[in-house]
């Protein structure tokens, strides 16, 4: 060990801690060289160079000086001019000789020193080994000119009124101009724009033409008229405008010659301007300028991205957008990279929007395009995806670009995103608002295979609507669907509110019943002041609070609303007795005007028994007595809440104890154990106790496990939900999590079949004859065409092909454009139809922003397009809460205590109640439920067959299917309604309304000829459908499949069905309606005194559902 020390040097002393200390002794041994750098800028030249040319600052400075000299000399030779004394005669010498007083020779020389000597040390400076190169250049040759004589003149005195064109400095002084504006945009860090130089220097060329030719024209005239400088100014203006008067003319040669050369540069050098800057406008015009700070400090502004934009989207936008009265001042900044489309030219053109919108092309990427579009001072930016890409991933990857650009420089800015992909949306968690295009997309689509048209529900409630669609057409069912679909979602606090303030310390369901029987709202969901969470229908334990924040349907919000009395009502009521009639339209609570709709305040107090009251019918009437409504109790007894037992199922009650056994074998209730993507809300749901084999997945193939090979062979004892879509996407998690909510009864739990292609053999395998609904989903690889329109091409033939096949199965199809849903279940002479379409162009022309609502397949909710969903989006910039309300009501967020979106069915035994307001009140007063509308089913007026022609309305009551009159409306209407005899009226009415509007009906002689007419068109109709069964059937042998309960002549052409929206209390309930629920939570129920079952994941469900939904 001493060895090795020992071989060890010792430090050098400038590494010692002594040396450290004391300093270094040995420095002058040590060999490190000291490098000085950029040693070449420290010369003279370079110094020199630094403060002229390259310091910014310093070289405005200089530009500046040099601009002020040379407007100096140009103001000292206009002095000169004014001073000089007109001279007699017209000798040439008054060319080369003026009159220059002494102390203006000297302030010229002093000028014209100056000049020289920093031409010739800027010259010396920007050297660069080509000495013929500076000497060249025309400010130097004209520096030479105008500065030299005054210096000759200095040493040779007679020289002194030599003449000097000092007036040519103009040219030097717009040089320096250039150069300063120029320096000045480097001096201040900022771009410069093109558009502002190329004016400065077209208008200083102008400035500096009229100016020579005014000095040259007033010196060569010297020995002609002798011209003024003002006479010379008024020459050349009338000269260059081409107006040419000819009062003042030049005289002499010389003269005549400088006008003709002034001209000849006017044409060359002006067109030259003109045209750079025709071309900086039209690019200006594509790029669309800048959002101007000013406007940006003194007015609200939002700032919209979009990959591409198209004519349907912004008017969706806008539409939408300036729907709201508060936001009619605002401005919308669109950024979009791509040139601006013709169509949207065009509209941005129109006074309404070209004061409103403004156009910037560029990319949310650039700090630069979002400091044109003033992001930081924005109100909120929208970033839209383009969902019309072949890939849907990359059109996210790029929105999540945008949104960490936007967020990166304007961090305050709110952000409304729109996402595509669900496992895309984990990126954009800063937001403030993000809507999932397949997440809602799957769900609504789910949900309408429960509830029926739920996506209809939410597409109206979404949208913001006056209520006036379809008021001017005759059919009731159009006045009251148009009417309902006013409706929106409002909030408003408990105690600021004359809806509900009442109803404080009362419970939930008390406050909505009795709100909606007195003004005719609806109050589905309320939030606690210092919680974040929406709870929609808490249930009658939940105690309203004065602080609560109340979420209620209505025409429009509270504040645009005026009260008046029942009483003073009923003496202006005489001129609307019209709503009095069979429709049983609302009498109560739809007065609208602009901006403002009067609800009348129902009196409350006993009404005799022929008004619409809660009491039961009178013991002479068919129906069987049944027990008196319950009242709904301000709060609510504990003891009488029927509290869920989480460790059983009680809806299986009716089942065999076999089954029973079966059955709990077979589900559990739990959270899934897996997630598909992240972000995913965990969903309470029937599971299976254990997981299926990947190969038992095949419902077309056997494998080890089953020798199934088709669904018929599986035994299925629900009817099947079949879902055609392109690829097995994430998206698909949230259409099977609400089909299989733990809310739901395990009997009621519909086989879920994927079908990732639609050939005729596939669709019969996998039980399409008896399926309950078939969902088609807009596939990806159709969703971008050559023509806009044309992306919904396949699905609309295969929706067709599969309607024409399999006419009685229920399709819900989704489409990437609305305007294409006119043609699903397209039939070509159905005059009901293009009536509708007729009557959708007239509310086209209205200015209805739902226009497309009266086609029967969206009314009815077999057709919807996500796009329609993009108004919730643009909703939320003022309804903050209609993201969580939508949400929460398609099953994609479950906040405890919450309730949720469920439906009912009227069945014969429900009749009883009659109208509306009795519904809602056995509702809240039963199972805690508040109802938001009606789905309702009605016969159509008019037989919708292909070849179908209009007839008279005797002769189709005498022709028309025996299966149409078991549908009928009119069959219930005997035993629930006195009113049997308008509905012949109504339907003659309608027919006729549709012949006027579509003129496609032909004028027959006489009945017998149209009776013989009509059984021949329903012999062809007859012949085409059994020709279709023929096929299907035979098919179905070939695969060795089972054709029973395939009936080929069942289908559901003869009915209509819409929505209505929170219907006023004396709107009658009908057989066969579905009334949409907002069913409390289960789980809600739970005594307190266990909170280790509250948050248990063992087996859950809710009371018995026959129970609930029995009345």
């Amino acid at each position: 060990m001493v060895d090795l020390e020992s071989e060890v040097p010792p430090l050098p002393p400038r590494y010692r801690f002594r040396d450290l200390l004391l300093g270094d002794q040995g420095w002058q041994n040590d060999d490190r060289v000291q490098v000085e750098f950029y040693m070449n800028e420290n010369t003279f030249k370079e110094r020199l160079k630094l403060f002229f040319i390259k310091n910014q600052r310093s070289s405005l400075r200089i530009r500046l000086f040099n601009f002020s000299l040379k407007l100096l000399s140009c103001l000292l030779y206009i002095i000169r001019v004014l001073l000089e004394n007109p001279s007699q005669g017209n000798e040439w010498s008054h060319i080369f000789w003026v009159n220059r007083s002494l102390p203006l020779w000297a302030l010229q020389v002093s000028v014209a020193l100056i000049s020289l000597f920093e031409t010739i040390l800027l010259g010396y400076l920007s050297y660069k080994g080509n000495i013929w190169e500076q000497i060249l250049r025309i400010p130097f040759i004209l520096e030479i000119i105008n500065a030299v004589p005054f210096i000759i003149s200095i040493f040779w005195p007679s020289l002194r009124n030599l003449f000097v064109p000092v007036f040519l400095n103009c040219w030097l002084a717009k040089h320096a101009l250039e150069n300063m504006i120029n320096d000045l945009h480097r001096a201040i860090q900022r771009t410069q724009s093109a558009m502002f130089n190329q004016v400065l220097i077209l208008i200083s060329t102008l400035l500096c033409l009229i100016f020579t030719c005014i000095c040259g024209i007033q010196h060569l005239e010297r020995i002609g008229k002798k011209l003024n400088l003002f006479d010379s100014l008024y020459f050349c203006i009338v000269t260059f405008s081409t107006v040419g008067f000819g009062d003042v003319t030049p005289e002499t040669w010389s003269s005549k010659l400088f006008v003709v050369a002034m001209i000849c540069v006017a044409l060359v050098v002006l067109p030259i301007q003109f045209e750079q800057l025709a071309y900086l406008w039209m690019e200006r015009q594509k790029s669309g300028g800048n959002y101007s700070r000013h406007r940006a400090q003194t007015e609200k502004h939002v700032v919209l991205c979009v990959s591409s934009l198209k004519i349907d989207l912004l008017m969706d936008f806008l539409n939408e957008f300036y729907a709201h009265p508060r936001l009619q001042d605002y401005y919308v900044v669109i950024l979009c990279p791509t040139e601006m489309d013709v169509q949207v030219r065009r509209v941005l053109q129109i006074p309404m929007w070209s004061q409103r919108v403004i156009y910037l092309q560029g990319s949310a990427l650039k700090d630069q395009d979002l400091l044109r579009a003033k992001m930081d001072d924005a109100e909120a930016c929208f970033i839209l995806s383009s969902r019309c890409e072949v890939d849907r991933t990359s059109s996210d990857h790029q929105t999540i670009l945008r949104a960490w650009a936007v967020k990166d420089f304007a961090p305050n800015c709110p952000l409304y995103v729109q996402i595509l992909k669900p496992e895309n949306k984990f990126h954009i968690k800063f937001a403030d608002h993000v809507v999932c295009e397949e997440e809602f997309k799957y769900a609504m689509l789910a949900l309408n295979c429960i509830c029926p048209a739920t996506s209809t529900l939410i597409t109206l409630l979404v949208h913001t609507s006056r209520g006036q669609e379809g008021q001017q057409s005759p059919e009731q069912w159009q006045k009251m669907y148009g009417r309902c679909s006013g409706n929106e979602v409002y909030h408003i606090v408990l105690e600021e509110s004359t809806f509900f303030a009442e109803y404080e310390g009362k419970s939930f369901t008390y406050a909505s019943f009795h709100a909606h029987k007195k003004f005719g709202v609806c109050l589905i969901g309320v939030r606690r002041e210092d919680n974040k969470n929406i709870l929609l229908n808490p249930g009658p334990r939940y105690i309203m609070n004065s602080t609560d924040i109340c979420f209620y349907i209505n025409i429009t919000k509270e504040e645009n609303s005026a009260f008046k009395n029942q009483d003073q009502q009923r003496k202006s009521n005489v001129s609307r007795s019209f709503y009095h009639g069979p429709s049983r339209l609302p009498v109560h609570s739809i007065i609208a005007s602009m901006g403002t709709v009067a609800i009348d305040l129902q009196d409350t107090s006993c009404r005799s028994a022929s008004g619409p009251t809660l009491s039961l019918p009178t013991e002479g009437s068919k129906e069987i007595r049944r027990p008196s409504i319950a009242p709904v109790l301000e709060v609510a007894d504990i003891s009488s809440i029927q509290t869920c037992d989480l460790l059983s199922d009680q809806s299986e009650d009716e089942t065999t104890p076999d089954e029973e056994i079966s059955s709990n074998l077979e589900y559990a209730k739990g959270y899934p154990p897996y997630s598909p993507y992240i972000g995913s809300s965990p969903t309470f749901c029937h599971l299976l106790h254990e997981k299926v084999p990947f190969c038992c997945l095949r419902l077309d193939k056997s494998c080890q496990h089953n020798y199934y090979e088709d669904a018929k062979a599986y035994g299925f004892k629900n009817k099947l939900i079949i879902v055609a879509a392109e690829t097995a996407g994430n998206g698909l998690y949230n259409f099977i999590v609400p089909l299989r909510a733990y809310y739901r009864p395990k009997k009621e739990l519909n086989p879920i079949v994927l079908l990732l292609d639609n050939p005729l053999d596939d669709l019969l395998r996998c039980g399409v004859t008896f399926a309950a609904n078939m969902v088609v989903v807009d596939k990806e690889s159709t969703m971008s065409a050559e023509e806009d329109y044309m992306a919904d091409a396949k699905t609309i033939v295969n929706v067709q092909t599969l309607f024409r096949l399999f006419s009685s199965l229920s399709i819900i199809t989704e489409l990437t454009h609305p305007a294409n849903m006119r043609f699903m279940q397209f039939r070509a002479k159905d005059c009901y139809s293009l009536a509708l379409s007729k009557l959708e162009k007239k509310e086209r022309e209205r200015g209805s922003n739902l226009a497309f609502m009266f086609r029967l397949p969206f009314a009815a909710g077999r057709v919807f397009s996500i796009s329609m969903l993009d108004t919730l989006l643009y909703q939320s910039f003022v309804k903050d809460y209609m993201i969580s309300i939508t949400r929460l009501l398609l099953g994609l967020d479950t906040t405890p205590g919450s309730g949720f979106l469920c439906s009912m069915k009227i069945t014969e035994d429900d009749l009883w109640i009659r109208t509306y307001a009795r519904l809602y009140q056995k509702l809240c007063s039963s199972t805690g439920d508040v109802p938001i509308g009606i789905y309702r089913t009605e016969s159509q007026k008019l037989t919708t067959s292909e070849s179908q022609i209009s007839i008279s309305v005797e002769e189709w009551e005498d022709t028309k299917d025996s299966r149409e009159q078991g549908h009928h409306r009119g069959n219930h209407r005997n035993s629930t309604s006195s009113d049997q005899s308008d509905h012949p009226l109504l339907r003659r009415k309608s027919m006729q309304w549709a012949r006027r509007l579509s003129r496609k009906g032909p004028k027959h002689s006489g009945k017998t000829a149209e009776k013989i007419t009509q059984q021949r068109l329903n012999l062809y109709r007859r012949s085409e459908r059994q020709e279709l069964a023929e096929l299907v059937k035979n098919r179905m042998k070939h695969l060795g499949l089972s054709t029973v309960g395939y009936d080929e002549m069942n289908d559901h052409q003869s009915t209509l069905s819409y929505i209505l929206i929170n219907p006023s209390p004396d709107t009658r309930i009908e057989l066969n309606d579905v009334v949409y629920l907002i069913r409390p939570d289960p789980l809600a129920y739970l005594p307190n005194s266990d909170p280790s079952r509250r948050n248990s994941i063992c087996n859950v469900t809710g009371q018995d559902a026959r129970e609930e939904t029995q009345l």
